[in-house]
Formats: structure tokens, C-alpha cells, sequence
């Protein structure tokens, strides 16, 4: 699992009949330190996130998994909304 921000959605009036219904919006990777990583990727919403969330996603054959119809060609699935987040310093 990782770290994203959802920074916008894709709309698709055509897509894999196994798609039908999917919200597809576009991550962007973070690190736990709330970095910038990486470049964004489109994700299957399962949890109902919006733009501006802070969520947690799975990549590769586990991004289908959620998606309650098998043999989706999904590669990253939002699994999770990150409600807060507390970060301690390491000790000097």
C-alpha cells in the first residue's frame, strides 16, 4: 500500500464493460513525510474519496481485488481515506 493525494478524476465515456460504474481519479504519490513522489496515476475509487484526500492505495494485481467484478483491468484501486496523520520527530 501507499500514499496519494487525489488531485483530479477522468472522465471516460468509453472503458472496459467491467469499468462500467468505476469513479477514476488521478493520484498523486506521496511520502508518509507528505512528499511529492513520483508521477500521478489514474486509480479506482472504492471508498468514495474526493479531490484534495489524502488516501491510501494498493498497485498491481491486488488494485482488482476490491472491485466487486472479477477480471477488472484495474492496476491501482483507492482502498482507504486517511483521516489524520501524526508524525513524530526521531530523537536527536
Amino acid at each position: 500500500m501507499f500514499l496519494g493525494k487525489v488531485i483530479g478524476r477522468v472522465v471516460a465515456t468509453r472503458k472496459d464493460e467491467k469499468l462500467e460504474g468505476a469513479k477514476l481519479l488521478i493520484v498523486q504519490s506521496y511520502t508518509h513525510l507528505r512528499k511529492k513522489e513520483g508521477k500521478p496515476l489514474v486509480a479506482v475509487d472504492v471508498v468514495q474519496a474526493g479531490y484534495g484526500d489524502f488516501v491510501y492505495l494498493v498497485k498491481g494485481r491486488e488494485g482488482s481485488i476490491p472491485w466487486p467484478v472479477p477480471g477488472a483491468p484495474i492496476d491501482a484501486c483507492i482502498v482507504g481515506i486517511v483521516d489524520t496523520m501524526n508524525l513524530e520527530q526521531a530523537p536527536s
